[in-house]
């Protein structure tokens, strides 16, 4: 893809996690190329890209649309990543080091003093603070040693990216203290204790799945979304 093409995408895939578009809503090319000044051969190309990473559904015959928030596949994908990330976490907290713990400390740091809403738009997440919670929780798992279980993590996490952008816009999600979630998170992880590690990182996650249902963000279906 050229340089143009990945700048669109990266202002898509903004713009759908900015939840500019509803879930399910229709991508239309033509319209997007308009929106984004470019052609509607660039604007198929970056929402194919997408589609790829789970931000962008494609159906035959009907085109490109926001994915639908799907409640059994966000449980299926939080419980995989449950289990995926007690292991990672275990493994990080018995082979990681001074320098590990020092990384883990400075990027809670960066996390806690960035603002999570913007000051012009208090009702979306800012990009800097994303940026910084991700690094936490890279940097949580960085020492476990293996290359596959941090890429699956990875991945877990952008396929639930979508479900946790939205549950942060729903008024339900203002009773939570994710502040104190990762501080939590952070002193289990220096304490070296892995059990209770794994236990705060599933009830962070399930906590999301929680802001969802309770928003009635995502509808109930026994498919897999399209």
């Amino acid at each position: 893809m050229t340089t143009n093409g990945m700048r669109i995408s990266d202002a898509v895939r903004s713009d759908i996690l900015n939840a500019r578009w509803v879930p399910g809503g229709k991508l239309q090319p033509a319209t997007l190329a308009d929106l984004y000044q470019t052609s509607t051969t660039v604007i198929r190309e970056a929402l194919t890209l997408l589609a790829g990473d789970g931000l962008v559904s494609i159906k035959p015959n009907r085109g490109f649309f926001v994915p639908e928030l799907n409640v059994r596949e966000l449980q299926d994908l939080t419980e995989l990543r449950c289990i995926t990330e007690a292991l990672a976490s275990g493994l990080a907290i018995e082979r990681g080091d001074s320098t590990w713990e020092t990384d883990l400390v400075a990027a809670h740091y960066r996390l806690a003093r960035i603002p999570r809403h913007t000051s012009e738009d208090s009702t979306h997440l800012s990009e800097e603070w994303v940026a910084a919670h991700r690094g936490f929780h890279e940097a949580l798992l960085r020492a476990s040693g293996s290359p596959v279980i941090n890429h699956l993590a990875s991945n877990l996490a952008d396929h639930t990216a979508l479900y946790r952008r939205w549950a942060a816009l729903s008024p339900v999600s203002a009773k939570r203290d994710i502040d104190a979630e990762h501080q939590a998170i952070l002193d289990a992880a220096l304490a070296r204790d892995a059990p209770l590690t794994a236990s705060l990182l599933r009830t962070h996650y399930e906590e999301t799945v929680n802001v969802v249902l309770a928003a009635g963000l995502a509808h109930e279906s026994k498919s897999p979304r399209h």
